[in-house]
């Protein structure tokens, strides 16, 4: 049984709309589309190449399976690391519009979402079943509990706009913290793991 993961890029007030650049998603006017480009490092590309080493099978939102399916197919070389990956395993896209996949190895998931994740994760041997970027899809599936690992890459950045990670009227959540490192650019890579619901008290106050 596969373990689900999310990895995602954040900016430091949580934004993760269109990190790779400025036409990859400009809905609801967002503007600042590519800020990752200008602070990604030589470390952030090790750690990647490290989480696509862990993969066995990749889930996708339907516009992030559009952004990859236009540029990785066309990827080549058996020794790009992620290009290897991405073009050979087994992609499952969630989505209601798209009708027909044409990337190789890849399945729609139009309906029963929670039921048909659940058997891929059961089925799933060998790796992660990863999800990367895909922000409407992971925001259904935090919903549902169905996320084991968070990898999250908080730029140091701040943009005052875009849809964010964690979104207002989300499940009450406790994280631990299992990793973290700082590439030298100031990514600070932080890996959590679900830790049941978010628990509440008092600060004492020293009296």
């Amino acid at each position: 049984m596969a373990e689900l993961t999310l990895t995602t890029f954040l900016t430091l007030d949580g934004v993760m709309q269109a990190p790779g650049g400025p036409e990859e998603d400009i809905s609801d006017g967002f503007e600042y589309g590519g800020w990752v480009a200008p602070i990604m490092d030589e470390s952030m590309g090790q750690f990647m190449t490290e989480v696509f080493d862990r993969s066995a099978a990749f889930l996708l939102g339907r516009r992030t399976y559009d952004i990859f399916a236009g540029y990785w197919p066309a990827v080549t070389d058996p020794g790009n690391p992620i290009a290897s990956r991405l073009n050979a395993l087994p992609k499952y896209v969630v989505s209601t519009t798209l009708e027909k996949a044409d990337w190789e190895n890849t399945t729609v998931i139009s309906t029963g979402v929670v039921e048909e994740i659940t058997r891929i994760k059961e089925r799933t041997e060998g790796g992660e079943l990863q999800i990367h970027g895909s922000g409407a899809l992971a925001r259904f599936l935090m919903a549902h509990d169905l996320i084991d690992e968070y990898n999250l890459l908080v730029h140091p950045v701040v943009l005052g706009r875009g849809r964010r990670l964690f979104p207002d009227g989300g499940l009450p959540t406790a994280f631990e913290l299992t990793g973290s490192r700082t590439t030298p650019n100031g990514i600070a890579i932080q890996t959590y793991r679900p830790a049941g619901r978010a628990t509440f008290g008092s600060v004492p106050d020293g009296t």
